[in-house]
Formats: C-alpha cells, structure tokens, sequence
C-alpha cells in the first residue's frame, strides 16, 4: 500500500526548512497549563459527584449502559 502524506499534519507546514520540533519552553509551559486543567477538571467533577449524588449515580450507569452497548 503506498504511503500516503497526510494533510493535516502541521509538522509539514514549517517553512524555510526549519526543524519542525515545537520550541521546548513553550511546551513545557502548555504541559503545565494542561495538567493544571486536567487536575481542577477532575477535582470539579469530584465536588459535583458529592454536591449531587443521585445525578452522579444516574450518569455512571448511563456510562455503564454504554460501555455494555459496546462490548457486545
């Protein structure tokens, strides 16, 4: 099968040549930014499962009735 260029990789959209590795300072800093967000997104949803419990239940078996839907 022939190797197809995919084009929506933007690490072919560097001009001049350049090497298409990102700048390792801004990475770091939106790796940062990004786990921060991950950990106030999982404590948010924590502190809405203990505030409101029976919607929390309601959304874990709609959760677990997709889960079934999909494993068989």
């Amino acid at each position: 099968m022939p190797d197809r260029k995919r084009t929506d990789d933007t690490n072919d959209a560097v001009e001049g040549g350049r090497s298409p590795s990102p700048d390792a300072g801004n990475e770091a800093a939106r790796r940062r930014r990004r786990a921060q967000f991950l950990r106030e997104l999982h404590e948010a949803k924590a502190l809405r499962d203990r505030v409101q419990p029976r919607r929390a239940r309601a959304e874990r078996m709609r959760q677990a009735l997709r889960m079934r839907t999909f494993r068989g």
